[in-house]
């Protein structure tokens, strides 16, 4: 069995703030992280390895510092990292970044073939959840979405069994190996890493692919010439301005309390409509 995590590198938004001037994200405000819905991704091929026996591996697209989030990988119990690393990539949407990370599949499926990919829900950077079905489709492989149990995995049939989410409930989904995963949070706990995983990740160097490593590769569909979704505006909602305290007796505030009413008369047109 190999199993191929995609994991990212996002800053964290807990403490990231957005450029007033430019409106988008600072970056630099905030320090680098595994997106948490990928280290559950990672998690969660540990747990099956352990059962079926066989490979991790992690694939990562970033700048060179991305090499972070690949050792983190390691440490939670990945055997081995890629990062694909090239301008030609910069600026890539969730459209180029999936043609991208397939191309990127099928050079490790050479040396061994993959047999599950797993993704996180999404990022939490992006929060779109499109890059792991867009890898899928590329890949012509069935994509299992919002994940939250892997039952079990035959892998003389070839096929998984898998508990995921829908609008009205759980859904008990049989899909064919090689497939797609993306998960959730609740799929498993984060365990904490054995000191031999800790010092390999430490030691560990990932595998740093250019454009050039990868084969027929569509240029214009890479990075920005590949991305047709453009961000018009980013900005920081405005902050809920504080309820108005009513004082005196009931019939006083009741007074006031219409006088507030008849000043926003839309209100009362939006109510009366309904």
């Amino acid at each position: 069995m190999h199993i191929v995590v995609c994991v990212k590198q996002v800053p964290d938004t807990k403490i990231i703030k957005i450029n007033p001037k430019t409106n988008t994200l600072d970056r630099r405000s905030a320090p680098a992280i595994l997106n948490p819905y990928d280290a559950h991704a990672v998690q969660e091929a540990v747990k099956i390895i352990e059962k079926t026996g066989g490979t991790i591996s992690v694939l990562s697209m970033g700048p060179p510092q991305a090499t972070a989030v690949i050792k983190k990988s390691i440490e939670i119990g990945a055997d081995r990292g890629y990062l694909i690393s090239d301008r030609a990539f910069a600026g890539a949407d969730t459209l180029a970044t999936s043609y991208a990370l397939s191309k990127a599949l099928e050079r490790i499926g050479k040396d061994l073939p993959v047999d599950m990919v797993i993704c996180g829900k999404h990022a939490i950077d992006g929060d779109t959840g499109q890059v792991g079905p867009g890898i899928a489709r590329r890949m012509d492989i069935p994509p299992v979405t919002n994940v939250i149990e892997v039952t079990e995995v035959n892998e003389q049939e070839k096929t998984v069994l898998i508990k995921r989410k829908s609008t009205n409930g759980n859904e008990l989904i049989q899909a064919d190996l090689p497939c797609l995963l993306t998960v959730e949070k609740e799929i498993n706990n984060i365990e904490y890493s054995p000191l031999p995983n800790m010092i390999k990740a430490v030691r560990y160097e990932p595998v740093i692919w250019t454009v050039a490593d990868l084969e027929n590769v569509e240029c214009t569909q890479l990075g920005l010439k590949g991305s047709p979704t453009i961000v018009g505006k980013m900005f920081t909602p405005p902050k809920p301005e504080g309820g108005k305290r009513l004082e005196g007796s009931s019939d006083e505030q009741v007074k006031q309390l219409m006088g507030i009413l008849m000043e926003k008369k839309e209100l009362l047109t939006l109510q009366s409509s309904k």
